[in-house]
């Protein structure tokens, strides 16, 4: 509490400051009141007390409003009436948030593709290039007749080959809720319409994920890129299976350097057959 010079202008008393407001010691008069507060509206978002800021949250790709929309939270803390209606005011604002079919297919492929993405541990920019292509998919209506999920699907995998990301066909699907056959439809779909700039996979791609599922070591990881590089210079893996020359590589890189490391291993590694490695392997050494 501080004094205020100029007196009380009903009784000439001392004026004391305190809070927000100005108040006189002898009649009780409130002089002055100043209701903003000025300091620095900082907040934390996600339980982040390091960094806060002055902002709102980030704009997130991956949500079909880019996460603006306004939420009503908990009713906890109310009771009887109060609680019911804030119940249904949320419940009406919920379905107010989407305001066509065609946005409701985006929701739930958006949400596909983040469930994907959380699955098959990707990067954030894989996922928000994934819905980008989910997008541009559905405004060219290229959904109909196809469905949802292998849309989102194919939207992972191609984001996945666009980025240079490693990640097979099979693995994708094996987690999404689509099977190969919707995923090819969708994905050569994305291909021919949107010009996805995807090449040949690289197979030394596979190689940092394999040889750690594998526990090989760093010494024979960069002697099977050398084996990967001397055989796509050579001519020698020209359409064969890239994960397959992968693991081939691998095992001729593992074998060289006597680390124990069997053609069916590094095939389940890899998902494909021994037989696979096998040939592959003996295409590279010939």
């Amino acid at each position: 509490m501080s004094t205020v010079d100029d007196g009380c202008p009903e009784c000439s008393g001392r004026l004391n400051a305190s809070g927000d407001e100005t108040v006189c010691a002898e009649c009780g008069l409130v002089v002055a009141a100043d209701r903003i507060d000025r300091g620095p509206e900082w907040r934390s978002f996600d339980d982040d007390e390091e960094n806060r800021e002055r902002t709102g949250a980030p704009l997130d790709r991956s949500r079909h409003d880019r996460g603006l929309t306004t939420e009503i939270g908990s009713t906890r803390g109310l009771e009887g009436r109060r609680r019911r209606r804030m119940a249904r005011l949320r419940r009406q604002h919920d379905r107010t948030r989407i305001a066509s079919k065609s946005e409701r297919n985006r929701v739930y492929g958006f949400t596909e593709i983040r469930r994907l993405t959380g699955e098959l541990d990707l990067p954030r920019s894989v996922r928000d290039f994934a819905c980008k292509l989910f997008e541009t998919a559905q405004d060219r209506d290229l959904l109909r007749g196809r469905s949802i999920e292998g849309f989102a699907a194919a939207a992972v995998y191609a984001a996945c080959r666009t980025n240079s990301v490693s990640r097979t066909r099979s693995e994708v699907t094996d987690t999404a809720r689509a099977d190969a056959d919707e995923l090819a439809a969708a994905y050569d779909a994305l291909n021919r319409e949107v010009g996805l700039r995807t090449g040949p996979i690289d197979p030394r791609e596979y190689l940092p994920r394999f040889a750690s599922q594998l526990d090989l070591s760093a010494e024979t990881e960069a002697r099977a890129r050398e084996v990967a590089t001397r055989a796509r210079e050579a001519g020698r893996i020209g359409g064969r299976n890239p994960s397959g020359v992968a693991a081939a590589c691998l095992y001729v890189a593992a074998d060289r350097r006597d680390e124990p490391l069997t053609q069916a291993e590094v095939a389940e590694v890899a998902d494909v057959s021994p037989a696979t490695v096998r040939d592959t392997r003996n295409a590279i050494l010939d």
